[in-house]
């Protein structure tokens, strides 16, 4: 994950190893060599995410490819590496956050027995319903009829059961650690909230987008109050790309791996143009 950046861009190395001197532990080494088990503790997957995106905007940068950048939006946790490149705060400030989000989040995981399952297929009202019956929450709404719900593990799967006796054909329960973006996650959002007063936002130099409603947003204290609420809201995913459409959005670029936001955009819109960089190879010449 990533090694071809740091082997291959200066800036790329330089953005891993000053990661490396903030967190006082080599997320290189786990990026690099792992294990699996290890890099996808989500203490660990957040700053590697994290970093792995910002190495990639520091390659394009170097490399003279990276336009002018005017709308920045991430999914969940990308929402604050879309705050740094928006220079709402810098590299070791973001990575601090993200770190102590994803330190706070494993231990709401740890405490409590929590799951989520993909409902694909369904429209958002007929999910919703479904929530309020079993009592979980929908956590992602990622594209049109894309939609994830999480809660208390026994809850979840009794929703599962309930939406297949609907008739429901795909209803895929997640091999996840926790409940992420329900009321689970209140021990980390309280937190949060806490660690995040000590942290400075400034006004972002591009327009950025919060899950927790899909509309744009800017005044700091507004942005604070929106990453604190996104710990355990819905992440309004489609409602963020079409807000950025209509803003004027031409182009949307995917830094990170897997292409997972490209396929979502498709399902958005067949019409929006896309892009996804992963590695040095994935960088244009």
């Amino acid at each position: 994950m990533g090694k071809s950046l740091y082997d291959q861009s200066p800036a790329a190395r330089a953005v891993f190893e000053e990661a490396d001197r903030v967190l006082g532990w080599s997320l290189t080494k786990i990026c690099f060599e792992g294990p699996d088990t290890e890099l996808t503790q989500t203490k660990v997957c957040q700053p590697a995410l994290f970093v792995h995106g910002l190495a990639l905007h520091a390659a394009l940068k170097e490399k003279g490819q990276l336009p002018e950048v005017k709308y920045a939006l991430g999914l969940s946790l990308g929402e604050i590496t879309a705050y740094t490149a928006a220079g709402i705060f810098d590299f070791a400030t973001g990575l601090r956050v993200v770190a102590e989000r994803g330190r706070l989040m494993q231990m709401a995981c740890e405490a409590s027995v929590g799951g989520m399952a993909a409902i694909v297929g369904q429209e958002r009202g007929e999910v919703s319903a479904l929530c309020q019956e079993f009592d979980v929450e929908a956590a992602n709404f990622n594209a049109p009829g894309q939609i994830i719900i999480s809660g208390e593990k026994a809850k979840v799967d009794a929703a599962v059961e309930g939406a297949k006796a609907k008739g429901w054909r795909k209803v895929m329960p997640l091999n996840v650690a926790g409940a992420y973006h329900s009321r689970l996650m209140e021990p980390a959002r309280v937190e949060f909230a806490k660690f995040l007063q000590g942290v400075e936002f400034k006004a972002p130099q591009a327009t950025v987008f919060t899950n927790t409603t899909g509309q744009a947003i800017s005044e700091p204290a507004a942005l604070r109050e929106a990453l604190v609420k996104q710990v355990v809201s819905s992440v309004l995913w489609e409602d963020c790309m079409r807000s950025a459409a209509a803003a004027g959005a031409t182009e949307y670029w995917e830094l990170g791996p897997g292409g997972i936001l490209a396929g979502l955009a498709k399902r958005i819109d067949k019409t929006l143009v896309t892009r996804s960089f992963a590695e040095f190879a994935d960088l244009p010449a």
